[in-house]
């Protein structure tokens, strides 16, 4: 620990000043959107001009320090001092410590990112999923990328794109080498001939990678994400042709995620709240060319009855369900919205119930369900999850131990009962199928992200 507090110490005294435009997004905006969503990436940081200098320098605007609402942090306590027992004193720590924080860094496989995996590993970061046979079969859920293939893809993005470097090229630029890239970044990069695969790269320290503005016409070459949040879509197992719902999609970034695993054939975003549609499809938009539009759409019905219009029509259906998001809700922002958060709290497993039945109905006999939320919860994990197990007889969990938890083990901290850290020997079989927990401890922060797969039996 003192090793890491000393790294920290010298990487916020030492690193420089990163030019980058921001998002016309507003904090309002967003917290309104934080509010009721498991939305777990990075804030946005608005850089400031300062006065008297050129456009290329730009310093960030200082903020003051997040403080927890103590009424849900009372709550907290009482909860998962229970649920959790002893480990709760870790958990309560690293989230409690949102300087701490560790992000992911999604790379786009529609933009122009050739140089970006050597930018993020000189700065320390790693790929999430070892490019090994096991790993790139779960990334893509299929075959594996062969040497010679990868080499062709990379010849083919280096001969099609101008490669800029996003973090450490701030001088500006030509007028002719400007106008180059814009015309590139606005060119639709078709579907890669070659099977893509999900690439994340993470850093062991809270390293705060730049965020990105949504410019209209062009890619995003990333996105900034708590890397636990890319567990669910692995389990889902994405395919190229198949019919996928994102049953609660808002704001996007698993229905990205998706899109960098396979090309299905259909792949249908639906949230009903007309705000969080809206960016959601700016999401969508910064990350997918449009030559995309005709196999992702965007739809607006309530998901709890989405079952009964669309009868076994998907392949895999995904509900990252509405949920009390324990790092946002812990930072509300006043204890009024805190109150009424924990008011809300106690009607969300009923819908989430509701939810997971809905996507029973609308994935076809053989098909997967992936039930996904980013709460520690008992309630809203285990046992939403044994609830519609008791009421759906056609539904059969499966165990994502082996598939997920213990090869990612190195980066996340996992439990499969909600009752602590108990060990994979001491829990039965069927308890393991009910799901896994990554929970954030000190220097390892990713989550709260719980995952459960349910397969519909034929």
């Amino acid at each position: 620990m003192n090793k890491y507090m000393s790294y920290m110490h010298r990487f916020n005294t030492t690193r420089r000043t990163i030019c980058l435009k921001s998002p016309k997004l507003t904090r309002t905006s967003l917290w309104r959107c934080f509010s009721s969503s498991c939305y777990t990436g990075p804030e946005v940081l608005r850089p400031k001009k300062r006065e008297g200098a050129s456009g290329n320098q730009v310093t960030k605007k200082h903020r003051k320090p997040r403080t927890s609402c103590q009424q849900v942090l009372e709550h907290f306590d009482q909860q998962y001092s229970q649920e959790l027992g002893d480990l709760w004193e870790s958990v309560r720590s690293a989230l409690l410590d949102p300087q701490s924080w560790q992000y992911g860094v999604m790379i786009n496989r529609f933009s122009a990112v050739t140089d970006l995996p050597q930018i993020l590993q000189s700065q320390g970061f790693s790929s999430l999923l070892p490019q090994t046979d096991g790993f790139e079969s779960l990334a893509n859920g299929q075959s594996v990328m062969s040497s010679s293939q990868k080499q062709a893809r990379d010849s083919l993005l280096k001969s099609h794109y101008i490669s800029r470097d996003p973090i450490i090229d701030s001088q500006p630029q030509s007028c002719s080498t400007t106008q180059a890239l814009d015309r590139n970044l606005q060119s639709e990069p078709s579907c890669s001939s070659t099977h893509p695969s999900l690439r994340c790269y993470i850093n062991p320290y809270p390293v705060r990678f730049p965020s990105q503005a949504h410019r209209p016409g062009q890619l995003k070459q990333y996105y900034l994400l708590n890397a636990a949040s890319l567990l669910p879509v692995l389990a889902l197992q994405v395919r190229d042709g198949e019919k996928v719902l994102d049953l609660c999609a808002a704001p996007g970034g698993k229905a990205v995620a998706i899109m960098q695993c396979a090309t299905p054939a259909l792949l249908c975003c639906n949230e009903p709240d007309p705000h969080r549609r809206a960016w959601l499809a700016k999401t969508l938009e910064s990350f997918l060319p449009s030559s995309l539009s005709s196999r992702v759409t965007v739809t607006a019905q309530d998901g709890r009855s989405f079952g009964q219009r669309e009868v076994a029509v998907y392949d895999k259906v995904l509900v990252d369900a509405p949920c009390s998001n324990d790092r946002s809700w812990l930072y509300s922002p006043d204890s009024q919205q805190g109150a009424q958060r924990l008011k809300e709290k106690t009607a969300l497993p009923a819908l989430q119930v509701q939810l997971l039945r809905s996507a029973l109905s609308t994935v076809r006999p053989g098909g997967v369900v992936v039930y996904s939320t980013c709460t520690l919860s008992r309630s809203e994990n285990y046992a939403v999850i044994e609830t519609v197990l008791n009421d759906c007889p056609e539904a059969e969990p499966e165990d994502l131990w082996k598939e997920l938890a213990l090869p990612l083990s190195e980066h996340f901290s996992f439990t499969h009962s909600g009752g602590g850290a108990e060990t994979l020997i001491s829990t039965s079989s069927y308890r393991r199928r009910l799901g896994i927990l990554v929970f954030p401890q000190p220097s390892r922060t990713w989550g709260p992200m719980f995952v459960c797969r349910i397969r519909r039996r034929k």
